[in-house]
């Protein structure tokens, strides 16, 4: 006389709450990535992403602990705006920069040589 067991596998129940939430998690992802997939085949980026930046701060001076004057470039005019921590105000126009002043050229990297001779003469070691 043979006894065999049989051992069967559990099945899975489609109205098994973890079926259902697996399956609800796993359709916001798809729909998350669908639509950043959407929103960056259509130019829908935030506002200045890869675009050329056109505002640019060039001066700014603190006038109270929290107060400030900025001059900011914009393409066709200069603005000076009074900024505090709850407010920007509009204080002037200015033309537009020069050209000159536009374009400003990085300063030149050191030597590192030169550096390092520098740093050993202050250290006394000549």
């Amino acid at each position: 006389m043979k006894t065999q067991a049989t051992v069967s596998q559990p099945t899975v129940n489609a109205s098994s709450p973890l079926v259902q939430v697996s399956g609800a998690l796993a359709g916001i992802v798809i729909f998350i990535l669908v639509a950043a997939w959407l929103a960056r085949r259509f130019g829908f980026t935030g506002a200045g992403v890869g675009a050329k930046k056109s505002l640019n701060i060039s001066a700014s001076v603190s006038v109270g602990p929290r107060e400030r004057v900025v001059v900011v470039d914009v393409e066709d005019a200069r603005l000076v705006l009074g900024v505090t921590s709850t407010q920007i105000t509009h204080l002037h126009t200015l033309p537009p920069a020069p050209a000159a002043d536009v374009v400003e050229k990085a300063p030149a990297p050191a030597d590192f040589q030169k550096l390092m001779k520098n740093l050993l003469k202050r250290n006394g070691k000549d």
